[in-house]
């Protein structure tokens, strides 16, 4: 699962060309995996288990307002991980951070869209009670 992750990161990222043109060619491919690797640790961890599938694509649906708890502690550490590891200037960052809210709501309609079945309501369902090992089997 998490390589459909990477791709949708990928995707969405490589799309935005506000997020594209700030991120070096030689960086692209590990700082897609850190977006990716970053989201999953914060899906895994999020309050948001505590609704289960279901608060978990709303709180996703709803990534785009102000103020959604699951978006903003994503940003929050993903930004510091960008910056230092990869050395990336605030521009990108900002242009990351401003992509990021998109990404989970991608990440929610494909979960929802009943075309697409590489991430299931069913999937999260199961991981978030623990029948496949927890949400971080998803990506597993």
């Amino acid at each position: 699962m998490f390589d459909k992750i990477f791709e949708l990161v990928k995707e969405q990222l490589n799309s935005d060309p506000q997020v594209a043109s700030q991120i070096p060619d030689a960086k692209k491919d590990a700082v897609y995996n850190e977006v990716a690797t970053h989201l999953t640790s914060g899906l895994t961890n999020h309050e948001a288990l505590e609704g289960g599938a279901g608060g978990l694509l709303s709180m996703l649906q709803n990534a785009i307002s102000s103020g959604n708890p699951l978006s903003e502690a994503m940003q929050g550490g993903l930004l510091n991980t960008l910056a230092s590891k990869f050395d990336l200037p605030p521009s990108a960052t900002g242009a990351i951070a401003g992509a990021l809210p998109g990404l989970l709501q991608k990440f929610a309609s494909k979960a929802t869209d009943p075309g697409d079945n590489s991430i299931t309501p069913d999937d999260i369902t199961k991981a978030v009670s623990g029948k496949q090992g927890g949400l971080g089997s998803l990506f597993n």
